[in-house]
């Protein structure tokens, strides 16, 4: 190789070692800007992110309140319900002790003393009789409802009575009657009162209404 070409062969690799560290640069240049871009990337997804976090809890948060709300209103409506219920329930007690103790009187048998809201409790057992009537030899029993159920004449024949005794063993010998006192009834549950011997009080007008035609004793 003459000296000449020698020299052209070093020149060209000159050349190209410049071009590659140009095409070199350019490469980590152009990675740069890609990182770059990514890193920008990658923080406008975490600003979405946190944005949508954002707004997510701040509707939960408000599910939050509307449920306590709905909750606190059913409380409140629950609790209304249940103290006109309750006043209803008063009222016919009121309502009843009053007309009975005037007349003294429960299918023509004639009483003493009318007590009402008779609580009573030994050891072992409790209960409340809504009106109590006495006399010398017989004790009546009246269940008293706003609007009477079937599950009312269960409860005073079934369990109201066998109670009285129980916590009353002075009244042991005593004729117990019953009766069953509401300003509702249906048909069917007057009925069935009947067959079971229990005195049905009703209000017809502004007058007590009693029927005690087939009184039982229990």
């Amino acid at each position: 190789m003459t000296d000449q070409e020698l020299k052209d062969l070093v020149a060209s690799l000159a050349v190209a070692q410049v071009k590659t560290d140009q095409e070199l640069k350019d490469l980590v240049a152009s990675i740069g800007k890609t990182q770059a871009k990514t890193d920008q990337e990658l923080k406008d997804l975490v600003a979405s992110i946190a944005i949508i976090q954002a707004k997510t809890d701040a509707q939960i948060a408000k599910s939050e309140i509307r449920v306590a709300k709905n909750e606190e209103q059913q409380k409140r409506t629950i609790q209304e319900l249940s103290n006109v219920g309750h006043n209803n329930g008063e009222y016919a007690e009121y309502y009843f002790y009053n007309a009975l103790s005037e007349t003294k009187t429960l299918g023509g048998i004639k009483y003493d003393y009318v007590d009402k809201n008779v609580g009573q409790r030994s050891k072992r057992l409790q209960d409340e009789f809504d009106i109590v009537m006495y006399n010398g030899n017989s004790i009546a029993l009246i269940e008293c409802k706003y609007k009477a159920h079937p599950k009312d004449l269960t409860l005073l024949v079934e369990s109201k009575t066998k109670n009285f005794k129980l916590l009353n063993p002075d009244y042991a010998n005593y004729n117990i009657y019953c009766g069953l006192a509401s300003f509702t009834f249906y048909p069917e549950l007057e009925e069935q009162a009947k067959e079971l011997g229990v005195a049905i009080l009703k209000q017809v007008g502004d007058v007590m209404q009693v029927n005690a035609d087939n009184l039982k004793v229990y």
